[in-house]
């Protein structure tokens, strides 16, 4: 009777694991191992509010990356893991993980889950790399404004150039009145 309790819970659990899975951006998966507990809040502090990172057995994280479709990840439930549910910018979650882990190389970065594939963890580090969502757009929203300014250049120069014409005419015409009066 006793384990009837137990199993209903291991049951939510891999339930609720199986809905961050899904419901993540990216999974990323580390190792703790030698970790103090301090260590661990200051990391999930750096990681930001929409990301969580969450220390689970990894029986009940294989069963549940397996009910969320995931596949190629059974090879990193090995040792002690935590699971890392990236809600916000997944470029902002894998630089502060990767920057962590050089300030404490205790923290091992083994894998995780990007749009739906198992990644390495150099494709991890990888991502680390890119610029965050918030500079790409701002990069991208300096080009289209160039490129407009460009544009509204390119469509003036017609006008200033036909009424720079029309002023050296009306120029012409006066001078060539008074030249016959």
């Amino acid at each position: 009777m006793a384990d009837k309790p137990v199993r209903a819970d291991k049951a939510t659990a891999v339930a609720e694991l199986t809905e961050s899975f899904r419901s993540s951006g990216a999974t990323v998966l580390t190792e703790y191992r030698g970790l103090t507990v301090a260590q661990l809040t200051q990391l999930r502090r750096s990681l930001g509010r929409e990301t969580t990172y969450s220390i689970t057995k990894n029986t009940l994280a294989k069963r549940a990356a397996t009910d969320a479709g995931i596949q190629g990840l059974d090879e990193l439930f090995t040792g002690p893991t935590a699971l890392t549910f990236v809600g916000g910018d997944v470029v902002e979650a894998a630089k502060g993980l990767r920057d962590f882990a050089k300030a404490n190389p205790k923290l091992v970065i083994k894998g995780g889950v990007f749009e739906g594939r198992a990644i390495t963890a150099d494709e991890v580090n990888k991502l680390a790399d890119l610029e965050s969502r918030e500079v790409l757009l701002a990069k991208l929203a300096g080009a289209m404004k160039g490129n407009l300014s460009k544009a509204a250049a390119l469509f003036q120069a017609p006008l200033s150039k036909t009424a720079r014409l029309a002023a050296a005419l009306q120029d012409k015409r006066e001078k060539e009145g008074a030249e016959a009066a």
